[in-house]
């Protein structure tokens, strides 16, 4: 029995095979194609061979993809949709969509703004409009429009209005509609939230497509018995079903893929992980054995939102980065990088340009190409050069810790060679052997997970009450994604006091991860 998995970066595509006991099997590295399909079918076809399994053997396949940020940042394959907000008359002085791109907004194809919404505490602003509602939903039907995003106000803390309009939406515009409700996928801000949903709506088209072309590239290389699976980027899986209900999940699933694997590799459970790979690397921090969650609204190009978001910073340092001596005599790397092309365009490979590649094999670091290709380049230049490299790893590793106390750092990613093995800030620098495709063992290694949120008056609830529920919740979540119920354990909890809330509000949430099915 085998699990397969797949991560699809910006430079390369990685593959790994993974035993029953997790030892890793088969590991292989392919250059991202332009058609993304071409890339993890010569990924997948290359370690089969490699590895030399019997194909019915492999029961698991995990998929980490950057598609659905690359149609945001790109503007491309959005589906055009419709957006309802529930809460006149309260919220109509911002209307959906008010601060997004031209470009962007293009998508809405009506929005409306309907009577409802809650106050903070639970009571209605105004009955549920459904009159209007319904209306709303015949011109999106006769538009033919395919996908509708609902919001409304303090949904996090009530969703009724939500949820009876998701019913009147199925019902006028049949049950093949995609919707997607704000409350399953935002925390606390109306706008914030909004803007998250009206995404997730959006890309449905786009999950549709790689959901069924990954499928179809392991059906074209006889892998027919693996159950699939996608990453998220809370450093868990999901079901085909569910990546397509909440594409906006696998946003930013590869820096955390990397990170669980950085963590699986190293057996550390808590660190900063260093992921370098050709053009950038990303700097996360495993807490307890999981990527840590950012706490601040996330801008996904360029909307403002307030789904669940690793904590991740990245910088323009990789393996391909572009080495230059300015007129002054300093040395600078990157941010522009030569990416996949790093096979024809560095020197050590027979090109005419000087990457951080070529500075790590002229020091010794890496034995890569042709070592005499770099022969000529000046020592004190590279030193120079390495120290620049240094440099820019060491104030972003400062930028993630929360204290000023030294911390295990672990290197992975193809990059990972371009970085000396002492950084200042750092107790430990661990570089795990098979780091280099920690992203793709990360993704066949995860567990599935469901994350509980809402605010609770400890008043009405009592808080032990309150919790013990909301752990439930948050177990039955997680079940419903595919994990077994037997191996579901709460990874993360939180009640938050709020202050500006009458009573004794708190928010609460809480995550459970669990084993795959």
């Amino acid at each position: 029995m085998y699990k397969l998995g797949i991560d699809v970066g910006g430079t390369n595509t990685d593959a790994v095979l993974i035993d029953e006991n997790l030892r890793v099997v088969a590991s292989v590295k392919q250059h991202t194609t332009p058609d993304i399909y071409d890339g993890i079918l010569n990924a997948v076809r290359a370690v089969l061979q490699q590895s030399g399994v019997d194909r019915s053997q492999i029961r698991q396949a995990m998929l980490g993809t950057t598609q659905c940020t690359n149609a945001i940042v790109e503007r491309k394959n959005l589906a055009p949709i419709g957006i309802l907000r529930i809460g006149a008359p309260a919220s109509r002085g911002i209307p959906p969509m008010v601060d997004w791109a031209e470009d962007l907004k293009a998508i809405a194809v009506k929005t409306a703004v309907v009577g409802g919404g809650f106050e903070y505490d639970g009571k209605e602003l105004a009955p549920f409009d459904a009159e209007a509602t319904a209306a709303f939903f015949e011109e999106l039907k006769a538009k033919n429009v395919k996908s509708v995003a609902i919001s409304c106000v303090f949904s996090t803390v009530r969703n009724d209005h939500e949820l009876a309009a998701a019913e009147l939406c199925r019902k006028i515009m049949g049950e093949d509609v995609h919707v997607s409700v704000s409350s399953e996928i935002g925390s606390m801000g109306l706008i914030e939230r909004e803007n998250a949903t009206i995404l997730n709506a959006a890309l449905y088209k786009v999950a549709q497509s790689f959901t069924e072309g990954f499928a179809r590239s392991l059906a074209d290389e006889g892998v027919t018995k693996a159950e699939i699976y996608l990453s998220q980027n809370d450093g868990t899986l999901m079901t085909m079903d569910y990546a397509r209900r909440y594409p906006i999940l696998t946003i930013a699933c590869g820096p955390t893929n990397s990170i669980r694997g950085a963590c699986y590799l190293s057996q550390l459970k808590n660190a900063v992980v260093v992921d370098v790979g050709g053009t950038t690397t990303d700097l996360g921090v495993i807490q307890n054995g999981f990527p840590r969650e950012s706490g601040v609204a996330v801008t996904i190009g360029g909307v403002r939102t307030n789904f669940r978001m690793p904590d991740v910073i990245s910088i323009g340092l990789g393996g391909g980065s572009i080495v230059r001596q300015q007129a002054d005599g300093t040395v600078t790397v990157g941010p522009d990088s030569v990416g996949y092309q790093i096979n024809e365009k560095a020197l050590c490979f027979g090109g005419d340009v000087c990457t951080a590649t070529d500075i790590a094999v002229r020091l010794g670091m890496a034995d890569l190409g042709d070592k005499t290709l770099v022969a000529g380049l000046d020592e004190t230049f590279a030193r120079k050069a390495l120290d620049a490299i240094r440099t820019l790893c060491e104030d972003a590793l400062d930028a993630m810790k929360v204290s000023s106390e030294d911390v295990d750092v672990i290197l992975v990613g193809g990059g990972a060679i371009v970085l000396p093995p002492q950084l200042a800030g750092a107790k430990t620098v661990t570089q795990p052997e098979c780091g280099g495709v920690a992203n793709a063992i990360g993704s066949a290694i995860s567990k599935v997970s469901g994350t509980f949120e809402q605010l609770i008056d400890y008043d009405k609830t009592p808080r032990d009450q309150a919790l013990a529920q909301a752990r439930a919740q948050a177990v039955e979540l997680a079940v419903a994604a595919g994990a077994i119920r037997e191996t579901v354990e709460i990874i993360d909890a939180e009640d938050v006091p709020l202050q500006y809330y009458p009573g004794n509000t708190a928010r609460v949430k809480i995550k459970a991860a669990g084993d795959l099915a």
